[in-house]
């Protein structure tokens, strides 16, 4: 189609003159409407407190948490003694807060699930102890019952990934969950120094601890040198895609393979930003190269709409070795497709 002077004028009467700030068609115009405000501004990303995805902030009394009518949690789980490689991801939620320019509008999903959802950042959980695993890993579950028992979804940012035992053992209490879930590594291995509470095993103990189904288990981005460790992940029955099987299989038949194994299960996405390469993600304590782009990673995401999402977690962000803050930018957009599966999912 050449473009000629009565195209010209067409698109001069339709989006010139007095009608230069109307957006014509439907959707679109509703999107606008939930993000520009009356007077024709947007909120500035660099301006105001910094929230998880520039959510409302909502203050919590943790001895007597009044969660309102919220649909979605989302709050920091900054804890790194688990870390067996290079520590400091305890630092990953306030690198999260910081990241401006994520959403509010997911071009994808077509949602805006900030502005759709009944969603705040409720600060991070509450630890008695910056020296105790254990007893930080007892804080978080009881955090995590409060609002599991207040009927709210929580999405969280680790901290290291030994955080996500608790949190499953507060949603999988009364039926054992279903988990997608994105990593370098499988987390699955034995006691590590004599702990088994690590950020190399939490899936093992939460299966053992029967809140976690390894039949209902997808992991995917596997690779390095510590396959060895990962033999619970194929005699539980878990479903394992390695790095190197994503571009043999293509990314749509990981997404149909990741559906059949969760089926219609309350699911629990679990995202170690690991699973991305370094050359997109540098800024984590285990880093592993060959792994997934962050293309691949938000296509992978984006496939699970309409799941049963019960909660989710982002977690491995280290913000100390992420020199140009691409690491935490990656975080936040990930944490904001888990997010919008959430808004796509519907109330619950």
């Amino acid at each position: 189609m050449s473009f000629t002077p009565e195209k010209l004028a067409a698109l001069r009467a339709r989006f010139g003159g007095a009608n230069e700030a109307v957006i014509h068609d439907p959707h679109f115009r509703a999107v606008a409407a939930n993000v520009i405000d009356d007077s024709g501004t947007r909120s500035a990303p660099y301006a105001g407190m910094p929230t998880l995805l520039d959510a409302p902030a909502r203050q919590v009394d943790w001895s007597r948490p009044d969660f309102g009518d919220l649909q979605v949690a989302l709050l920091g789980v900054p804890m790194d003694l688990g870390a067996s490689n290079r520590s400091g991801c305890r630092f990953g939620p306030r690198a999260l807060r910081a990241i401006e320019r994520v959403g509010p509008y997911n071009h994808a999903l077509k949602c805006t699930p900030v502005r759709e959802l009944r969603v705040a950042d409720i600060g991070d959980v509450p630890m008695r102890s910056r020296y105790s695993l254990e007893q930080s890993h007892e804080d978080i579950h009881a955090a995590y019952e409060k609002i599991v028992a207040a009927g709210v979804t929580p999405l969280s940012v680790g901290g290291d990934h030994s955080v996500t035992l608790p949190i499953l053992r507060a949603l999988g209490a009364r039926q054992p969950v279903a988990l997608v879930h994105f990593d370098a590594h499988c987390d699955t291995g034995g006691p590590f120094d004599g702990s088994r509470f690590h950020h190399g095993g939490p899936f093992r103990q939460a299966v053992l601890e029967g809140v976690l189904d390894p039949t209902r288990t997808i992991q995917i981005g596997i690779r390095g040198s510590a396959e060895y460790l990962w033999e619970f992940s194929y005699e539980s029955g878990m479903t394992v895609i390695h790095a190197e099987d994503i571009p043999r299989l293509g990314v749509d038949a990981i997404i149909a393979q990741a559906r059949a194994v969760v089926g219609d299960a309350p699911v629990y996405v679990s995202f170690d930003i690991d699973c991305l390469d370094p050359a997109f993600a540098p800024g984590t304590g285990t880093p592993e190269v060959g792994g997934v782009t962050v293309r691949e990673a938000q296509a992978m995401l984006r496939g699970l709409a309409g799941l049963d999402i019960v909660g989710g977690d982002l977690v491995e962000v280290a913000p100390s070795y992420d020199a140009t803050a691409n690491t935490a930018h990656a975080g936040a957009q990930i944490l904001f497709e888990i997010l919008s599966l959430m808004r796509l999912r519907g109330a619950r």
